[in-house]
């Protein structure tokens, strides 16, 4: 399989699509059509889950209902399979709670014409440090 020359615009419009589905709770069920029903693998906060199943249930136990969102940075690259690697750098605050620096890498396998999300791995830019 060759490289994806449309990485960075499939990268970009899946990022679009899964956040405006993540941010609102009445959307967020949507989701699970973009994981695959075994063979999807999420890391949320060290928590590993596998299935499209489990990953929602996962993302529908999170009890915060507002949350805003600023995308520092959406880099994409093409994977010798026809997969696409995304990372994302941003900043969220959920509800009344700070603000903080957040890391989201994604890998978006092709399945026919499309894809879905084989890989998500999510977490809050805190350090213990003194």
């Amino acid at each position: 399989m060759a490289l994806n020359p449309n990485y960075e615009e499939i990268g970009k419009t899946f990022i679009t699509q899964y956040y405006a589905l993540f941010d609102d709770p009445a959307n967020r069920p949507g989701l699970v059509n973009l994981y695959n029903p075994e063979l999807s693998f999420m890391t949320f906060e060290g928590q590993q889950i596998q299935g499209s199943a489990k990953i929602l249930e996962k993302l529908q136990s999170l009890s915060f209902q507002n949350i805003k969102r600023v995308l520092t940075a959406v880099d994409s690259q093409p994977m010798f399979d026809g997969s696409i690697l995304i990372n994302v750098l941003g900043r969220l605050q959920c509800d009344d709670d700070p603000p903080h620096a957040y890391s989201q890498t994604f890998v978006l396998k092709p399945a026919g014409t499309s894809f879905f999300c084989a890989h998500d791995i999510f977490r809050l830019n805190i350090h213990n440090s003194a």
